[in-house]
């Protein structure tokens, strides 16, 4: 079984809502792993497209949540990298 029929990763839209002359597409991006025994599918909301006048606007959608999680992760690390450094340094015998 080859690896793009295990793992797959798209942006999916759904069906459009109209509103007057305005037309909103939101868009997801999936990512899906399939085994002999079930899968899993996990969904994110990515964007909204906007549709006007002839013109389309993609509006992206920023997971504020996620990139705080990303940065106290960051943070976690460093201050771990910083704390075996100096427990290191403190643990050498001196001469």
């Amino acid at each position: 079984m080859p690896l793009k029929d295990i793992i797959q990763y798209q942006t999916v839209s759904a069906d459009p809502i109209v509103v007057g002359d305005t037309r909103v597409t939101p868009q997801t991006q999936t990512l899906t792993i399939r085994f002999p025994f079930g899968g899993m599918v996990w969904n994110r909301p990515s964007a909204v497209l906007v549709e006007r006048d002839d013109m389309t606007q993609r509006i992206p959608i920023v997971n504020v949540t996620r990139v705080v999680q990303i940065v106290l992760f960051g943070l976690i690390l460093s201050f771990s990298a910083i704390i075996t450094l100096l427990a290191a340094q403190r643990a050498r015998p001196r001469s």
